[in-house]
């Protein structure tokens, strides 16, 4: 069975108004290998999947599946299902309030009463068959992010699947969970599953798939043998064009800022969501940036600077003035703003259109019952959409509608027009592709060079190292170290963190 073809795709198009998302794609999975899916932003990735899963018809091609002996027209994702493509994507669709053995079989009992002891048994074997570490009455919520996507894959692959799909299964993860997550898909692929893997992550796809397709702009730029397509072709098939070594984004004039008056200091501060008092300051010009391990306080930290979270001890100065920040909107009048990791969440108004999603900050400082005219706010909107290049139909367009890479640059632009003094950016370049996180980083680059200061946080340390000045390194929800200059290396980062780890062993002792 394995190297048999699970399903095929053909000369696959799908139009929205005013946009073609997808021209003649071809696309096809065999059984038991992890097939990468790749391409930017608004490639037409995620269209294809919604095609295949029978979230959106297709406006003409063929789906084949098992051979190319009859085309299937897939009308619905339970239809999907019947065939064996089981789609798990980023966002976990499960019901967190229930068990891990409710969630693997919700929707699919044919009668009205339920034996809870069969259903656990069940649930116990698919999971120990997996290795998924997780107890069948064990509430969902009470799993990690990296366990519920296991569960979401165990119902998957309990349902007969032929194809499994995931979507940025990684995104969240930290490297533990995601080594976890890749023991499960490899054994999978061993049963003779096949999977196709969407992720925006290169060393990832290097590290477990067999083949990768690439798309661009909705077109099939081609398919690859993982050990003929170098990242550096990849990146370039994916852009469209050379990309330059990132390592070679201008830096001039950062680290240059020593004799700046200081933006904003910090002395003590601490907050209710468990972080350590610390010191702290940026001067004008200046790029710094976060770092530890997830859970060591780096978003905790930037979160009470903004008055995200309630700040319980310490003092703050604005541009020299002692300043009580208790909540956003004071941070927002003392020229601060704050990108938040949660995108999704915290960031993206997704039914309001692009123009309302550009407007909403300044119009929160102006106050509402002082709106903007429509002129007005289609001015601004034209502005940002022109400066940070965001691809739209139009302002009106609703933010839902953009990928997720042209959302990041409407939110950026939200606070952009606030125009602030201080950015605070968490995340900024998460899960979106690398052309629009190298414009991320150079505009980040420009802002400094203008005078604007910046805190950065990434989980790319490579990235932090490429931008920033000064790195605060964090444990535990303390400050375990500051790096600066030449002492800014990956070892020394990781040397840091452990080095505050083994102290505080020894300090226990």
């Amino acid at each position: 069975m394995r190297g048999k073809t699970v399903l095929t795709m053909r000369n696959i198009c799908k139009a929205f108004p005013g946009v073609l998302a997808l021209r003649d794609v071809d696309f096809t999975l065999r059984y038991g290998e992890i097939h990468a899916l790749m391409g930017e932003n608004g490639a037409g990735k995620s269209t294809l999947i919604k095609v295949l899963t029978g979230v959106y018809p297709k406006d003409s091609g063929q789906i084949y599946i098992d051979g190319i002996d009859k085309a299937v027209n897939i009308k619905s994702p339970q239809e999907a299902q019947v065939l064996g493509i089981s789609p798990v994507y980023q966002e976990i669709t499960l019901c967190p309030n229930l068990t891990v053995a409710e969630n693997m079989f919700i929707g699919r009992g044919k009668y009205r009463f339920v034996n809870w002891s069969v259903m656990r048994k069940k649930a116990k074997a698919i999971l120990d068959n997996l290795g998924i570490p997780a107890r069948p009455v064990q509430q969902l919520a009470n799993c990690s992010l990296a366990v519920q996507q296991m569960v979401a894959i165990a119902r998957a692959v309990d349902m007969d699947c032929k194809a499994l799909i995931l979507d940025e299964p990684t995104s969240s993860l930290d490297d533990h969970e995601v080594a976890k997550l890749f023991t499960l898909m490899r054994g999978l692929k061993d049963r003779g599953v096949g999977i196709v893997f969407v992720t925006h992550f290169l060393e990832q796809v290097y590290e477990v798939c067999d083949r990768i397709t690439v798309m661009r702009n909705g077109e099939l730029v081609g398919e690859y043998d993982i050990n003929n397509l170098p990242r550096f072709e990849l990146v370039s098939k994916m852009m469209g064009k050379e990309l330059s070594d990132l390592s070679n984004i201008d830096r001039k004039g950062i680290g240059l800022v020593s004799e700046n008056e200081p933006v904003y200091e910090a002395e003590g501060l601490s907050s209710a969501a468990g972080v350590r008092p610390f010191d702290f300051q940026i001067r004008k010009g200046e790029v710094n940036g976060f770092t530890g391990l997830l859970g060591s306080g780096r978003s905790e930290s930037i979160r009470a600077m903004f008055g995200a979270d309630r700040i319980t001890g310490g003092v703050v100065r604005v541009n020299g003035k002692m300043v009580k920040i208790s909540k956003p909107i004071d941070a927002m009048k003392n020229g601060m703003a704050y990108l938040p990791e949660d995108r999704k969440n915290e960031g993206v108004i997704a039914d309001l259109s692009v123009r309302d999603n550009i407007i909403l900050a300044l119009q929160v400082m102006k106050g509402f019952l002082k709106p903007f005219t429509k002129a007005q706010a289609q001015a601004f909107a034209e502005e940002y959409i022109e400066a940070l290049n965001i691809k739209t139909a139009s302002a009106d367009t609703p933010l839902k509608s953009l990928s997720g890479g042209n959302q990041q640059k409407v939110i950026l632009a939200r606070w952009l027009l606030t125009h602030p003094k201080y950015l605070l950016l968490d995340e900024p370049t998460r899960g979106i592709d690398i052309a629009v996180k190298v414009e991320i980083q150079k505009l980040v680059l420009k802002l400094a060079g203008e005078g604007m200061s910046i805190t950065f946080i990434s989980s790319e340390i490579e990235e932090m190292l490429r931008i920033c000045s000064r790195l605060i390194v964090m444990r535990d929800r303390h400050v375990a170290g500051e790096l600066t200059g030449g002492d800014m290396t990956q070892e020394n980062v990781m040397q840091t963190i452990v080095g505050g780890a083994v102290k505080n062993d020894a300090e226990t002792k």
